[in-house]
């Protein structure tokens, strides 16, 4: 398959323009950056967006992938002799590497097989003759007769029906038509099937429900797959597909049998055997290994979402800021940083474990506060967290001070202080204090403080250890590219961490940037850059737009316009009589400028606007306004809680069955997907998202299985939703009730939800 064939069939898929793709995936294999593209090559791709040029990006490696694959197999199949004109058109026109796979079957290299062995005796040619069995009117065992030779083991006529059976049975399962119409069939279908593995039947464990389980293959949600597939991998479980088996043999027959076939009731046994033995147990193992990938995706999908919401939820901003690791037998560790968060100072108080420190740990805090002139406080939501926040309110109330306290996720903080990049930072800090400068670096910047954590370890996702790893690495790494560059990055301030994911820049590059900055001072200008060495043309084409300047000689260097549009700019600065700062978020200028007079080759109306809409919001953080979340003084602790309670709580994480929600008691609450609106939701991202506040209602507290169930419906919905349930009660009609299996969707009580999740939430 040659390059138009690829453009071709990616221009079919995905209803693109045919310049658009080809010029897309041109600028793709030049090396740029998705960022880049969708940001500065808007006329090129027809104003594609990043979503829609990695699709194309991921439908282009998988298409090069296949035609390598391709390549291999003609080859083989060339050295075998075997390769028709037929055949060979079958294989170049295939757009699916399991089409592809399924057509080379018959001729991939085997172990010995019994159909083999069968071809060693000679047997082949009675499994032709049988295949048609024409003219038999005496038994196709006559058939059998002259293949008898003890001296190869083919010691009567059945050993020599069963041998060509072999032959055949293995053909027929080898066809990539009858593998085809199988996996549909098995696909559309069949079923999905738990039972507990061998002596695990009767005993205690999280897999309970799945004891006796099944669901359509095709339909089954992607946490209730990997939650079935961990019970697997952890042999509690034993997972099958059941196929329907009745109607494949009556189509295989009806497929493979000859119509001149006059015994066609021996060829049904060999069908039978074809797939009882050979294309079920296959057929099951790709559609095990597909049901899973999509599983993988919608999981990966979901933890990406939730990232994305993460990484840029809002910054409080340039401010000094106390961040605090709070802690009980080992105290709470409270460490200051400046308004670019370099590190001032820290210590460690003890205010919750006797009377006696109490008032010592309140004169070090006043003391951190008044020297550095702090102007917000950052306190880590794990153990000990609300109790710290009354503390530190208390203290500050006695004084006369208001600071905005704020809750802090302290999610991934402990991996972030015992990595290399928190050794690099602080090499000579204790882990716990690494971790306080982290929570409050994470209050001014989530973004650049939350990209030197693996990913992984934020608490934003499901199952992220049942799924591909090298999907997840993939997506999630691209999740951080897109907002970084979305945000963009202060050259003079940001770790080679944040510099490390801006588009054309990886981690060599962003430490030679850091090194040279160290070195030599901060950056006045953009074109410094190729000054540092390994950075080159190529990579300042595609980083320096994302890279800030603040207090620049050059204006323009701390906005997103790109170095490449600066001339264009002083023009349109001069046509109106202005220069370059005159010019800079002065909107009536700006509105005054015609742009269809500065439409060329290389520059159309898209850039054209990004360019106007940069200069009157010049440097802008796209980011919402940062608004702290406050909670109640009088629920610390789940036993706190009471039915009907409203709480105010911070989204922490989505999922498929609902969202959870961080209300102030150690323990996040979950709120089913059934109680996230008074309307019906299918995709609980559609409500809420990682990082929002919302408002809740206590349902149910489980406080011997630490489970709390919230709602985000009104009373009056739940209300009237509640009387509808007894009017529809087939008690309150007088009817027999039949046990039915709870729906995912369903009204269920929480502790049902966690069951059927397998989800597990971890603070800290």
């Amino acid at each position: 398959m040659n390059t138009f064939d690829i453009l071709q069939i990616l221009i079919e898929e995905t209803g693109l323009q045919k310049n658009q793709v080809a010029q897309t995936v041109t600028l793709l294999e030049e090396g740029a950056t998705v960022p880049f593209i969708a940001r500065y090559r808007k006329e090129a791709t027809g104003e594609l967006d990043e979503v829609q040029i990695r699709q194309l990006q991921e439908r282009l490696t998988y298409f090069k992938e296949l035609d390598e694959r391709r390549q291999t197999v003609l080859k083989s199949i060339e050295e075998q002799g075997k390769l028709t004109v037929e055949l060979k058109n079958k294989i170049v026109t295939c757009r699916q590497k399991t089409e592809l796979e399924d057509i080379y079957l018959p001729y991939k290299p085997k172990r010995r097989t019994k159909a083999t062995i069968a071809k060693e005796r000679g047997l082949e040619p009675l499994a032709e003759q049988l295949l048609q069995a024409t003219g038999v009117d005496e038994g196709i065992e006559t058939l059998a007769i002259p293949f008898i030779n003890p001296d190869n083991e083919v010691i009567d006529a059945a050993a020599a029906l069963q041998g060509a059976g072999h032959i055949l049975a293995e053909r027929f399962a080898d066809g990539a038509e009858v593998r085809a119409m199988v996996r549909e069939l098995t696909w559309q279908q069949g079923l999905f099937c738990s039972q507990p593995a061998r002596g695990k039947a009767g005993t205690v464990s999280k897999f309970e429900m799945y004891y006796d389980f099944s669901e359509p293959l095709r339909q089954i949600p992607s946490h209730r797959m990997l939650a079935m597939r961990r019970g697997e991998k952890e042999e509690v479980l034993r997972l099958t597909v059941e196929a329907p088996e009745e109607e494949i043999l009556a189509r295989l027959a009806r497929l493979l049998i000859p119509e001149e076939n006059r015994d066609p009731g021996w060829l049904r046994l060999v069908i039978e055997d074809a797939y009882n033995r050979l294309l079920a147990p296959s057929i099951e193992v790709d559609l095990r290994l597909q049901a899973k990938k999509l599983a993988d995706e919608e999981a990966i999908r979901v933890f990406a979402e939730n990232l994305r919401h993460l990484l840029l939820a809002a910054p409080a901003g340039s401010s000094r800021v106390l961040g605090i690791d709070p802690g009980l037998r080992t105290g709470s560790k409270l460490a200051v940083v400046d308004q670019t968060g370099q590190f001032l100072e820290h210590v460690t108080i003890y205010p919750h474990t006797g009377r006696g420190q109490v008032d010592p740990a309140r004169q070090q805090l006043l003391r951190l506060l008044d020297s550095y002139q702090v102007e917000m406080v950052a306190i880590g939501n794990g153990t000990a967290g609300r109790e710290m926040e009354q503390f530190v309110r208390q203290s500050l109330k006695e004084v006369g001070k208001k600071l905005p306290v704020v809750m802090v996720s302290e999610a991934g903080a402990s991996v972030y202080s015992a990595s290399d990049i928190a050794r690099e930072e602080f090499p000579d800090l204790d882990l716990t204090v690494r971790g306080a400068i982290s929570i409050a670096r994470r209050l001014q910047d989530p973004l650049a403080e939350l990209v030197k954590v693996d990913p992984k370890s934020i608490g934003v996702g499901q199952y992220q250890h049942d799924v591909s790893q090298t999907a997840l690495k993939k997506t999630l790494g691209e999740v951080v590219e897109s907002c970084v560059n979305y945000v963009g990055v202060d050259l003079n301030t940001a770790s080679w961490a944040l510099l490390s994911f801006v588009s054309g820049i990886g981690e060599s590059v962003a430490k030679s940037i850091v090194n040279y900055r160290d070195e030599n001072g901060v950056f006045l200008q953009r074109k410094q850059l190729l000054k540092v060495p390994r950075f080159g043309n190529k990579a300042f084409e595609q980083a320096a737009g994302f890279l800030r300047i603040r207090a620049a000689e050059q204006p323009l260097d701390n906005t997103a316009v790109h170095p490449e549009r600066y001339k264009l700019v002083e023009k349109m600065a001069a046509d109106v009589g202005t220069d370059l700062k005159q010019l800079i978020n002065n909107s009536s200028l700006l509105d005054a400028i015609k742009l269809q007079r500065y439409v060329a080759d290389d520059v159309g109306l898209p850039t054209l606007r990004d360019i106007i809409s940069e200069l009157k919001k010049p440097g802008r953080d796209p980011r919402e306004t940062f608004v702290s979340t406050s909670f109640r003084d009088d629920v610390m602790v789940p036993e706190d809680l009471t039915e009907g309670m409203n709480l105010n709580g911070v989204v922490t994480n989505v999922a498929a069955f609902g969202a959870f929600v961080d209300i102030g008691v150690h323990q996040d609450g979950l709120v089913h997907v059934s109680q996230l609106a008074d309307r019906f939701v299918k995709d609980p991202n559609d409500v809420v998202k990682v990082g929002q506040q919302v408002q809740v209602r206590v349902l149910e507290v489980d406080l011997q299985r630490k489970r709390i169930g919230l709602t985000m419906r009104s009373k009056e919905a739940a209300e009237q939703s509640n009387n509808n349930k007894k009017l529809q009660s087939p008690v309150a009609k007088g009817q027999k009730v039949k046990p039915q299996k709870d729906k995912d969707n369903s009204q269920g009580s929480l502790a049902a939800a966690l069951q059927k999740s397998g989800f597990k939430v971890k603070k800290g």
